[in-house]
């Protein structure tokens, strides 16, 4: 197995962690850090406004990173790729711009696995503009219920997780859209976890927008991805206002800039995108066929070692079929913080909570998981080692 965790400066740094909390963030290999390091120190100038050469520069950087996110997720045109913060200000720009266009008797399709960011901003548009907002159930085993009494004519928008953060589970999501796009509904995919670990093809996927984030794909904090079909991005109505998203403005109107500019108001960050498409390069350059096959191959033998473990229960897929690398999990008698707790103590860091699921976990009726989530850098002695502190974990705690 190649050892990749030498690309990793932090975990270089630190050779007795063990670091499990990928579906959180993501560490940052050296050539995103030098990527950011190199645009500030060779190429720093603010984009598109400045008719000098150092302007002219940085913002052939940043129209680069929008090229490279493009073909990343086979994009059409670059122009579909806007960049903001998080995947969470991707939902919000288009409950916030799409969402404005609806109204009483309009309806949003959920799902109960969704995390919060797929959640909340529904919710406040249900408060702001009173449409209906309803939830497609889940099984105990984390899988979605195909329910297609829940898509009528009323039905405008269905915003669908493509891997879910608590339990891995990764829902086909073909027959979702179909039934969205019979009744004329558009479909949101929340890829944050999607993206980092499973190809995506927006012309074979056939969604409507796509939200994902860089700090989980090995990139920066602070830089985010929402794609959306140009008709759409085009209809709908600027998210912010300020400098950059503006063809002219008078002191009675203004008159919005063309796609991209149009949802990116003010500086954005553009060494984070930077930083991203170096991301990007680097994931490619491993191969994501090789990225798929480790974290497969830990995944089973991570789900074995575990169901091992009399005092534990496995939540969400048993099986390494159609999930990601992240594996929830209740100890009994211990709470979930504790057990994350205790594996603190011994180096080891995980995740224990609700993972921005509350509906969820009171949908299976319990507080909390505990979460391991795996990258490609982790190795199977890792999972040992781990192994080996939950039982410790449970033995002191009982």
């Amino acid at each position: 197995m190649m050892d990749f965790k030498k690309d990793f400066p932090l975990l270089c740094h630190r050779p007795d962690l063990i670091y499990f909390d990928n579906a959180a963030t993501s560490q940052k290999p050296q050539a995103v850090l030098e990527a950011e390091r190199q645009f500030y120190e060779t190429r720093n100038s603010n984009i598109h406004r400045g008719p000098n050469f150092l302007a002219e520069e940085a913002t052939v950087a940043y129209e680069g990173a929008r090229k490279t996110v493009a073909d990343f997720i086979g994009a059409a045109k670059p122009h579909e790729v806007i960049f903001t913060r998080n995947a969470t200000e991707s939902i919000n720009l288009v409950a916030r711009s799409f969402g404005e266009t609806l109204g009483q008797g309009d309806e949003i399709v959920l799902t109960k696995l969704e995390h919060h960011s797929n959640i909340v901003p529904w919710l406040q548009l249900k408060e702001r503009r009173g449409v209906t907002v309803r939830f497609l159930e889940v099984t105990p085993e984390g899988e979605i219920v195909m329910d297609e009494s829940a898509f009528t004519k009323k039905t405008k928008l269905l915003a669908i997780t493509g891997m879910s953060n608590a339990l891995g589970t990764i829902p086909d999501l073909r027959p979702f859209i179909t039934a969205a796009h019979r009744v004329g509904a558009k479909v949101l995919v929340d890829a944050s976890q999607l993206a980092v670990h499973s190809p995506i093809d927006m012309q074979a996927l056939g969604c409507d927008f796509l939200a994902f984030t860089g700090h989980k794909l090995y990139g920066p904090t602070g830089i985010g991805v929402l794609y959306g079909k140009e008709a759409l991005l085009e209809a709908m109505p600027p998210f912010l206002g300020g400098g950059d998203m503006i063809e002219e403005v008078f002191l009675d109107h203004f008159t919005p800039a063309g796609l991209p500019n149009k949802f990116e108001a003010g500086t954005p960050n553009i060494a984070g995108a930077v930083g991203l498409k170096a991301a990007i390069e680097y994931i490619e350059s491993i191969g994501r066929d090789v990225i798929h096959k480790t974290e497969s191959d830990l995944t089973e033998y991570l789900l074995k070692k575990l169901s091992a473990l009399p005092c534990l229960t496995l939540v969400g897929p048993k099986t390494s079929k159609n999930r990601g690398p992240i594996v929830s999990f209740t100890m009994k008698g211990v709470h979930p913080h504790d057990v994350a707790e205790g594996l603190s103590q011994k180096q080891i860091c995980i995740r224990g909570g609700h993972h921005c699921c509350q509906p969820l976990m009171d949908e299976l009726k319990i507080p909390g998981t505990a979460r391991i989530s795996l990258a490609f850098y982790n190795t199977s002695q890792e999972i040992d080692r781990c192994v080996e502190a939950l039982q410790e974990t449970y033995n002191y705690f009982t």
